[in-house]
């Protein structure tokens, strides 16, 4: 199914199936499980249970669902599942604001609009690129484990940038915060790696953030309280700056 293009018009096959797992997990999903297992045939069910249970936790956290991703070059779509708790104007992250020898574009000082999306433990962890094109930087920062939740996250935590630039030059960034739980942000990308919109480019382990810093003169067409997918829910439509309200209900 992965790979399959989809319509409004009704074009493709779309069923339901379970959600895959990680590499990243395998592992600990096949010690947890064989653990498990031994201490069943042992009769110690006083371990036998709690061990099973992990076992479903950790494959649960690190599942890895098919998502379908609309293909428009003037959408940006989610990076993360979870919830928007933050959409602020601010400057740019001080990492990406100056040029650093590199040639690789940078993002200038003018106040962009940023949308944080907080992860809980129950949300898909993986993140996805939101906009296609070639990844120019990314930058792992070091730093603090402090909720994630709290606006200052942005520039106290552990936390890691990815710049992508498209073929038309624009220039967009997201940033992996750890949080409270959170100990290990895991790339899958490098420089010089071309993505695709809502293409998988790294997960963060155990409930974090992911913040996206969107193009001067765009709004985001989510809310602040709202549920949103990684790769499906359209964040934003470049160059288009209204005003969308909504009702808690």
């Amino acid at each position: 199914m992965s790979g399959d293009i989809f319509d409004n018009k009704g074009r493709g096959d779309a069923s339901w199936s379970w959600p895959a797992i990680h590499p990243e997990a395998r592992i600990s999903v096949a010690i947890s499980a064989l653990a498990c297992l031994v201490t069943a045939l042992l009769a110690w069910e006083t371990l036998a249970w709690p061990l099973g249970l992990l076992t479903f936790c950790i494959a649960a956290f690190f599942r890895d669902p098919v998502r379908t991703t609309p293909r428009d070059e003037r959408f940006i779509v989610a990076p993360a599942d979870g919830l928007v708790t933050l959409i602020q104007q601010v400057p740019p992250p001080r990492e990406l604001s100056h040029d650093d020898g590199s040639g690789a574009p940078v993002m200038g000082t003018e106040p962009v609009t940023r949308v944080s999306i907080f992860m809980s433990v129950f949300d898909v962890h993986i993140n996805r690129a939101p906009v296609g094109g070639t990844v120019r930087k990314v930058i792992y920062i070091p730093g603090k484990f402090l909720n994630a939740d709290l606006d200052k996250a942005s520039e106290d935590n552990e936390r890691q940038h990815i710049l992508i630039e498209r073929g038309d030059g624009l220039v967009l960034c997201f940033t992996q915060i750890a949080g409270l739980v959170a100990r290990r942000i895991v790339p899958f990308v490098k420089p010089g790696d071309i993505v695709a919109a809502g293409q998988r480019v790294g997960l963060i382990r155990f409930g974090s953030r992911v913040d996206v810093y969107l193009p001067q003169g765009t709004a985001p067409k989510v809310l602040l309280g709202q549920r949103i997918v990684a790769g499906e829910t359209v964040l934003a439509e470049i160059g288009v700056d209204d005003t969308i309200e909504g009702v808690v209900q």
